[in-house]
């Protein structure tokens, strides 16, 4: 009988081994090494009538990203892994509607991985880790809402 298919929605997800769930437990990592860099420059570039507005709300979401940093490298030693030191690449930027949008595109991926992550994570017998990583989903949700809405006021 073949085995029923991992989903999340609508989306099939991966089965995976230990390994390759810490290799993507690290490419999570990377990014999210990535998105506290962008938030940083982000909030030093930001200019405009909107400026300190901005420049607050990049630097409100370090912690939060920071956190996941720390959490990921955390389990990815835990499960017997080395946690990455390399971001991904860093989206310089200072026109601020494409700050916005790069930064909806990047909340999106992390909502979706985390969702995917965490399944994965379950059917590998992780669950604190699969209930960490919903956690972590509901976090780049919020992200993503709040900087939509602000997008969506933007010409």
């Amino acid at each position: 009988m073949a085995e029923e298919a991992l989903m999340v929605g609508d989306r099939e997800v991966k089965r995976v081994s230990k390994d390759e769930l810490i290799e993507l437990l690290n490419g999570d990592l990377s990014r999210e090494y990535q998105a506290i860099i962008t938030y940083i420059q982000y909030a030093a570039s930001v200019t405009g009538p909107y400026r300190t507005e901005l420049k607050n709300f990049f630097l409100g979401e370090v912690p939060d990203e920071t956190m996941h940093a720390q959490y990921l490298a955390d389990k990815i030693a835990a499960l017997g892994g080395v946690p990455t030191v390399t971001p991904e690449a860093v989206p310089q930027e200072t026109d601020v509607k494409k700050m916005l949008q790069n930064i909806v595109e990047a909340e999106t991926t992390a909502r979706n991985n985390y969702s995917m992550r965490a399944k994965q994570a379950e059917e590998l017998g992780e669950v604190g880790l699969a209930n960490h990583l919903e956690d972590m989903a509901d976090d780049e949700s919020n992200h993503l809402d709040e900087t939509t809405k602000i997008l969506r006021g933007w010409d």
